[in-house]
């Protein structure tokens, strides 16, 4: 395991996810009431035995920075590391990363150690649950240069992703990336428990070192899904790992609130309750959850939350989050909150009509995120009583039906969304 290095990127823009990504990188955008999506990938590789973990940032990285360090903090005894990579000027090159490609190809320098072999390039977007050592090992047997890991997507998502064909052997032999003529890939189908599927890539390769050094010298192209890996497989000795577990690229608005509230379901796609494979985040010793007179159906509740009397459906409540008596909230993210006010905090900002921290009396909130640290006063509906599918407001957005409270925002009483 040595011999492994992993490469996270968590530098993109994350224009899909925005206004999520309005303050914040993607890979820090807060996930299932109390992770950050950058655990995924880094909990993946610590429970596969990889503690050699580079996180390439770029845009927006300060909490994302802050995150990595206050969380993850290797035994020294064992020589692993977990460390931010931040995009760097140098005689030679003074641009930011301008692609996935980009980014590696500019780090190579970095990533000399000689026991290092191979080298594992993540995503840091991305919801799953896998053994990263069986792709490692099936790379070994494969003697393969190049592997890329695919799960099975229906026709109506192929859009969004890379899609992989293959022989019997699983050597790669097409890749179309984003494919937007669904003729492109007519070929490419393959049938998976009895149905029409496709190979969509995974966005996880793992290279020889010295594969991905000689490709990236002689292919000056900027990213790997659009331009490197498909011609990449017809150069180098390329296979398909086929992964038949839980994945989901969570770029969108959409995505990411769907797969979000999956995990409040009785028996979740996502098991984040198995301690053998655990997913790892900053530990921070709040106090319980505390609940008064409530009614709370399908609903997660992180650490330190404060619920008086009101009732929860279909929901996650993050860190912190105070919701008030008499308050309705279904199909709804609430982030949480990064502190607590003192009551004498709470009596001054009223003065000032600053509603408290969290959800105010008499609420009813639907359909909608609530980002970190949000102030929604009493009386309060965010119920999207138009019926909008996009609309851009002072405080908020509306993305697919979904209304989103950006980070730090002020709602007043009485405001109806």
């Amino acid at each position: 395991m040595k011999e492994v290095l992993c490469v996270v990127l968590g530098g993109g823009r994350g224009s899909r996810l925005f206004p999520l990504t309005k303050e914040r990188c993607k890979p820090a955008a807060p996930l299932f009431g109390k992770y950050r999506l950058i655990d995924i990938p880094v909990s993946n590789c610590l429970n596969s035995g990889f503690n050699r973990i580079y996180i390439l940032t770029q845009f927006l990285s300060e909490s994302l920075n802050k995150h990595i360090n206050r969380t993850y903090k290797l035994d020294p005894f064992t020589k692993g590391f977990i460390e931010i990579m931040a995009a760097e000027q140098s005689m030679e090159d003074t641009d930011w990363f301008q692609g996935t490609a980009d980014a590696v190809r500019r780090c190579l320098k970095h990533f000399n150690n000689p026991m290092i072999k191979y080298i594992f390039v993540l995503s840091g977007d991305q919801l799953y649950k896998m053994d990263m050592g069986e792709m490692y090992r099936y790379h070994r047997q494969q003697n393969a240069e190049l592997t890329i890991a695919c799960n099975h997507v229906a026709e109506e998502n192929t859009r969004t992703l890379g899609i992989i064909g293959t022989d019997k052997n699983n050597r790669i032999n097409h890749f179309i990336e984003k494919p937007s003529d669904l003729s492109q890939i007519k070929k490419l189908a393959v049938e998976y428990k009895g149905k029409k599927s496709f190979l969509g890539s995974m966005g996880m390769y793992l290279f020889n070192k010295s594969t991905l050094v000689d490709i990236l010298a002689r292919d000056k192209r900027t990213d790997f899904g659009k331009e490197i890996i498909p011609d990449a497989i017809h150069k180098n000795v390329t296979y398909a790992f086929p992964f038949d577990g839980y994945w989901r690229d969570i770029g969108t608005i959409k995505a990411f609130y769907e797969e979000n509230l999956f995990l409040t379901e009785s028996m979740p796609p996502l098991d984040v309750f198995d301690e053998r494979w655990q997913f790892f985040t900053r530990t921070r010793y709040l106090s319980p959850a505390k609940f008064e007179n409530c009614q709370i159906e399908r609903t997660i509740v992180a650490e330190g939350a404060i619920v008086m009397s009101s009732k929860i459906d279909h929901s996650i409540i993050g860190l912190r989050f105070r919701v008030g008596t008499g308050t309705k909230i279904k199909d709804t993210i609430a982030m949480g909150c990064d502190y607590y006010e003192t009551v004498e905090e709470i009596k001054n900002n009223w003065k000032k009509d600053i509603p408290p921290l969290g959800v105010g009396e008499n609420c009813d909130i639907r359909k909608a995120i609530l980002d970190k640290n949000v102030r929604i006063g009493n009386n309060v509906s965010i119920i999207n009583e138009q019926n909008l599918e996009h609309f851009e407001g002072p405080n908020y957005f509306i993305r697919e039906g979904i209304v989103i409270v950006t980070k730090n925002s002020v709602i007043p009483s009485g405001t109806v969304i």
